[in-house]
């Protein structure tokens, strides 16, 4: 029997495993609704009870499909990478509204790149404390790649969930170290926050020596539980038994740290307007003989890159 986990004082008990949709979607695998939906469903079936998304992944769809149906307990998390507090409220709006939903669990400012979210989004941060208020969300959370933002966070008395990167090798992250990183959610752990990491596999760069990178994530203190993106039933299952059991089984893991993901820019089509560039926090690509280059080393297969290329002509496969 899978025991849950408390979500910092948020009064949620989550399963340790949170199923990241953004790779269902348009913007790495492209599933159709019905295709995520099953493997949502399934996971649900299996004691996932999370389910990560965000205005920016296409995955509402999905999410939607999945529960139908369904009478167990599902907990939404969205996030909106709005600059005004208009698109604030329209992201927000649109999720209730394709979600079927009059509230949404969890909203978090979709901080990503920024150093200190509360300040460069005052605005949205600003409504969405009114919409919380209002009742459409319940939750206020924020998603970050820098440690001054998880240390702000911590801080904050109207956040009560964090979405940190964090991966043992510190891949992504903006201005420290995993050991830095790791501090930064403890002290947002010990103040009461709700924590469920992200990127423990660095976006698939670490998915050779998998399970010792996701029992790193799941040791730290602080982490209560990780999102990852599962594209396949095999994947939930090895996911769910390592989260909840500790078990490992060889011959499941070989196979799933055998499955490489990569960035494709369809060079051919690329018109080199360099919308992509400032969408990544890894500075993971460049402009190069007028078309966009990416540096595999660096990059961290977030799949922002495709969201902001006006020509979707960038693809995570």
């Amino acid at each position: 029997m899978l025991i849950p986990t408390p979500l910092g004082h948020t009064g949620l008990n989550i399963n340790r495993l949170v199923y990241g949709t953004l790779p269902l979607g348009p913007l790495q695998s492209n599933l159709s609704p019905e295709e995520g939906g099953k493997l949502i469903r399934y996971a649900l079936e299996q004691g996932v009870t999370l389910l990560d998304t965000a205005a920016l992944y296409g995955t509402y769809p999905h999410i939607r499909e999945g529960p139908k149906g369904y009478d167990g307990e599902v907990i939404i998390a969205s996030k909106t990478h709005a600059a005004t507090a208009c698109d604030a409220r329209a992201h927000v709006e649109q999720a209730l509204k394709e979600l079927d939903r009059s509230e949404l669990d969890i909203v978090h400012l979709h901080g990503a790149r920024l150093q200190n979210p509360f300040l460069e989004r005052a605005e949205v941060f600003a409504e969405l404390k009114k919409m919380k208020m209002e009742g459409m969300i319940r939750r206020l959370g924020v998603s970050c790649h820098y440690i001054s933002a998880v240390e702000q966070a911590a801080e904050n008395p109207d956040i009560e969930v964090v979405h940190p990167l964090i991966n043992k090798n510190g891949m992504g992250i903006i201005d420290g170290s995993a050991a830095e990183m790791a501090a930064a959610i403890k002290r947002c752990a010990d103040n009461g926050k709700g924590v469920y990491a992200m990127k423990a596999l660095a976006g698939g760069n670490l998915i050779s020596e998998a399970r010792a990178s996701l029992r790193y994530v799941l040791d730290l203190p602080g982490v209560h539980a990780i999102a990852v993106g599962l594209l396949s039933k095999a994947e939930i299952d090895g996911n769910l038994a390592l989260f909840n059991e500790g078990v490992a089984d060889p011959a499941t893991w070989e196979k799933l740290e055998s499955r490489l993901r990569t960035i494709k820019i369809m060079d051919q089509f690329c018109k080199g307007c360099g919308a992509c560039i400032p969408s990544c926090s890894s500075q993971a690509l460049r402009l190069e003989n007028g078309k966009a280059k990416v540096e595999r080393e660096a990059c961290i297969l977030c799949g922002y890159c495709a969201a902001a290329c006006p020509e979707f002509f960038i693809r995570v496969v």
